[in-house]
């Protein structure tokens, strides 16, 4: 910062002009910090700082305002300065104007906070001072990344891994007390062994910027657990760290990097906490409700007491506003240059590509990253959907993302469930989803697979409610999605029925199974290695208790499961043909040689019409081979046999070469669904009802 004339002094604070250049606090060392802050419609902009104790040291008007964004340079402002803003003019709800100067504001482009914002009514009204926490002015000092580098997994070999940092190690026996539900609870060493020997390569963290609950949950007594109401963009939210946040993420990212595993990132940028019309005034809308959401318009004119809600969160962000869109993509790059994260999964991510609220293929958001140095070779991962008009877009994001799959879900979950006419859906969803992901344009990995998600069951749910059963959320059971897929096999919830729990095992096994024998990138929920249930709940977003944590207490039965997800995941990463299929007329490699499929119907002969029509026909062969066509001859074959249906089926084998035989590796019809040593076929298999099995070519020896 170039020396400036001081303007004035307040508290023994000295204020020059500053500079507009970067937007939030600046730090130069031994001088002061520059503050910057975009607030079009304001009269005057107070920065306010205070002590330790959050009382207000002193207020400073901001002397200057370019364009929109106004700017100060302070004297003797080091890191660790708890500040906040309040902005002076028109505070007029029905023309979009807010500017409440008893309201304190959080900095856009704070990097720290004091503490969790929490909803407090009390506190809120009038000055709302003592409810709002403060940021913190930070120095971009160096952190001791101890060498870690980031892992770059290929999206071939990627496993997405989903969970909560706090849910995951709240009540884990072998965390330390300090640590559990914390940033470094997922350091700890016990904690990457698992994740490590489990197979996972990628960490998809659900939201941690920092949040509030809505003022609704506050009166019920419950909070926004999962953090899908963000209120700033930067700083990973206090409720996960004991000091600092800032360093005790970086320190989560650094171990998990040295053991070669990635973090992404669950990010929402298509709605704030600061709700509707009704909702308070917590940042954003104190500097510029009118731009930074969307509402109604009618006869050309936007009517300021109308919110478009493509969210259902009361708010949508504009992002086709410049300025929204430069912070939102500052934030991203910030998280990846300065916090080292590998990705992000975007929330109801057809929001962010909305122009004149409806979604463009080739939107402004879409082309910042497609050109951005950084950001565009970060993994990018889409939910396809939100609630607006032509919110549904699965297939339809650029070629360099990947999207959450719902077809793959609901077919996969039906089949098991025992629905007719789905085989040949199925099928499709097996190899790729190729019918929504085109070939020529989008890899097979671009398809994210997966059977449960952090909204909805979860796996052991899923075969054990036929109803959702969310009444401790307090909305009479309304909430959560109706359209579940499950199956309770006879019983809902809990039963004794060894029969019943026998079932819903090998159902779990079936389901698992097929994630992990898919093409595409599998993405699965924590827990669901281990039969995490949170007792029909489909929607536990506001349960911050045992609902929602993961239970480490393991019955036989789970720790078996366990042991099957990690022969599961072994294999994948061991067989290129389960990861990496490459089909002549989708050659992606530039390879001599591709991959082969082959459909077999029960009697061992190719599937024909009749076969993929019979709407009542569960039972289907699947042959994947690699193929040398420079010396004509197949070098690796694998057959996976599926039999959804409700008795046993005789499959008869493709013929092998001679010298040469089928080796069962698993079937999920055996109880851990385990072959403790690779049993040898002969020309037919029995496949028992609600199973499937994986089978390998291998050589006599």
């Amino acid at each position: 910062m170039p020396a400036q004339d001081i303007l004035f002094e307040v508290k023994g604070y000295k204020v020059s002009l500053g500079s507009a250049k970067v937007l939030g606090p600046t730090y130069f060392t031994g001088k002061g910090t520059n503050f910057a802050v975009y607030s079009p419609y304001a009269d005057k902009v107070e920065l306010c700082l205070f002590d330790k104790n959050e009382e207000e040291i002193c207020r400073i008007d901001m002397p200057g305002k370019k364009g929109r964004v106004w700017h100060a340079f302070v004297e003797g402002v080091e890191p660790g300065q708890f500040y906040g803003y309040r902005v002076v003019g028109s505070c007029v709800p029905e023309q979009g104007l807010f500017q409440d100067n008893h309201k304190l504001l959080i900095d856009p482009y704070a990097k720290g906070l004091n503490r969790p914002v929490e909803w407090n009514e009390r506190l809120y009204q009038g000055d709302s001072q003592y409810m709002i926490p403060k940021c913190i002015v930070q120095d971009a000092c160096e952190f001791d990344w101890q060498g870690a580098e980031k892992p770059y997994i290929p999206d071939s070999d990627t496993v997405l891994y989903e969970l909560h940092v706090k849910g995951f190690t709240q009540i884990h026996p072998q965390v330390k007390d300090e640590f559990k539900g914390k940033y470094l609870g997922l350091a700890q060493p016990k904690v990457i062994k698992y994740l490590k020997e489990l197979g996972v390569t990628s960490l998809q963290l659900m939201p941690v910027m920092a949040f509030m609950s809505e003022p609704r949950l506050a009166k019920l007594g419950l909070c926004n657990y999962w953090g899908y109401n963000p209120i700033n963009f930067f700083t990973p939210d206090p409720r996960y760290a004991s000091t600092d946040s800032t360093t005790e993420f970086k320190t989560m990212v650094r171990e998990l990097h040295k053991a070669g595993i990635e973090v992404i990132l669950d990010v929402v940028f298509n709605h704030s906490a600061e709700g509707g019309f009704d909702g308070p005034i917590l940042s954003f809308k104190g500097f510029d409700n009118r731009n930074f959401y969307m509402f109604e318009q009618f006869d050309g004119h936007k009517d300021y007491s109308r919110y478009v809600n493509n969210t259902g969160c009361g708010n949508s962000i504009n992002l086709d506003n410049p300025y929204v869109l430069q912070l939102v993509t500052q934030s991203l790059r910030y998280w990846v240059e300065e916090m080292q994260v590998d990705g992000f999964r975007f929330d109801l991510a057809v929001s962010l590509a909305r122009e004149g609220n409806d979604f463009d293929n080739y939107s402004a958001f879409f082309k910042v990253l497609f050109q951005d140095p950084v950001l565009s070779q970060v993994k990018l991962i889409a939910e396809p959907w939100d609630i607006g008009w032509g919110g549904y877009r699965l297939g339809q994001f650029p070629e360099n993302w990947h999207e959450c799959n719902d077809k793959f879900r609901d077919t996969v979950r039906g089949f098991w469930a025992g629905q007719e006419g789905l085989l040949p859906d199925f099928a499709t969803r097996l190899m790729g989803s190729r019918d929504v992901f085109l070939k020529g344009l989008r890899t097979i990995n671009t398809s994210v697979n997966y059977i449960a998600y952090h909204d909805g069951f979860t796996l052991h749910d899923l075969v054990s409610y036929n109803h959702k059963h969310n009444d401790a959320n307090g909305e009479q059971n309304r909430d959560g999605h109706g359209h579940n897929l499950s199956n309770n096999y006879g019983v809902e919830g809990p039963t004794e029925d060894k029969k019943i729990n026998k079932l819903r095992q090998k159902q779990k096994r079936n389901m698992l199974a097929t994630l992990f024998l898919s093409q595409g990138t599998p993405h699965f929920l924590a827990g669901d290695e281990i039969g995490r249930t949170q007792l029909g709940n489909n929607n536990a977003y506001c349960q911050d208790n045992a609902i929602s944590w993961l239970s480490w207490q393991l019955k036989p039965e789970d720790k078996k499961l366990l042991e099957f997800v990690k022969r599961l995941i072994s294999l994948r990463h061991g067989c290129s043909l389960l990861h990496s299929l490459n089909l002549q007329d989708d050659d992606y490699y530039g390879s001599k040689n591709s991959h082969k499929v082959c459909w077999f119907n029960d009697a061992g002969e190719l599937m024909h019409d009749g076969d993929w029509h019979n709407p009542h026909n569960s039972a289907i062969a699947v042959e994947l081979s690699w193929v040398d066509n420079e010396h004509e001859q197949d070098t690796d074959r694998v057959l996976i046999i599926i039999n959804a249906s409700h008795t046993d089926v005789h499959f008869k084998l493709p013929q092998l070469p001679q010298n040469h035989k089928w080796s069962l590796i698993f079937d999920t019809a055996v109880e851990d669904g385990l072959q403790k040593n690779a049993t040898q076929l002969e020309a037919g298999y029995w496949q028992e009802a609600h199973s499937m099995s994986f089978v390998v070519r291998r050589k006599i020896v």
